[in-house]
Formats: structure tokens, C-alpha cells, sequence
């Protein structure tokens, strides 16, 4: 094992979420969104299960919106040769996200549910 290139493979990744977190508006929000149910997680007091389900949730969108970037980026590079099915793609992948962004909040929904109404 290389400690120098594991080192750099960190940096090389860090790098990466540093890029997209510049330069994608959504991957803010979607973090922003997620620091937010991580608060009302703690706050709440909920179940381990709970908790584990939701910040698989919050990494899966997270994962997704990095590889739906990286793949923006390298089909641009297409972009002169398939106009429409480069397009086509974006929104493919963007649906991607969309579908996992809406399936997070209806899990996160039905979870905090009873948690809120006992709360108020």
C-alpha cells in the first residue's frame, strides 16, 4: 500500500466535491437540505434505524447529483457530434436525481411524520 497515492486520491476527491459544490447550484441545495434533516434528526431523537435509513438517503442524492456533474462534463465533450442525444441524456440523468430526490422526501416524510405530530 502507497500512503503518498492514497493521500493524493483523497485530495484528488475532495477536489472533485469542491468542484461541484462551486459550480452546481443543486448540489448546494441538496447539502443545505441535508444538514437541515440532520438537524431535525438529532433534534427528534430518532431511532438509529432511522437515522441510518436518512443519511443513506442524503448520501444517495448527494452521490448521484456528483455523478450526474461528471457525466454532464464528459458528454459535453460530445456535444459538436449529438446535439439531441447529448440533450437527451442531461435530462435522463437529471431525472435520475429528480426520482431519488422525490423518493428521499417521501421516505423522510413518512419517517418524521409521527415524530412531528407528537411533537406539536
Amino acid at each position: 500500500m502507497n500512503i503518498l497515492r492514497l493521500q493524493q486520491s483523497f485530495k484528488d476527491a475532495w477536489h472533485g466535491v469542491k468542484y461541484v459544490y462551486k459550480h452546481e447550484q443543486n448540489f448546494k441545495i441538496q447539502l443545505f437540505l441535508g444538514l437541515i434533516v440532520v438537524i431535525f434528526m438529532l433534534a427528534l431523537e430518532l431511532k438509529k434505524s432511522e437515522m441510518v435509513v436518512l443519511l443513506l438517503l442524503i448520501l444517495l442524492v448527494l452521490i448521484l447529483e456528483l455523478l450526474n456533474s461528471a457525466l454532464e462534463k464528459f458528454v459535453d465533450i460530445l456535444k459538436p457530434r449529438m446535439h439531441l442525444q447529448v440533450a437527451l441524456v442531461k435530462d435522463i440523468m437529471a431525472a435520475m436525481v429528480l426520482l431519488a430526490s422525490l423518493g428521499s422526501i417521501l421516505i423522510g416524510g413518512l419517517i418524521f411524520y409521527p415524530y412531528l405530530i407528537s411533537y406539536l
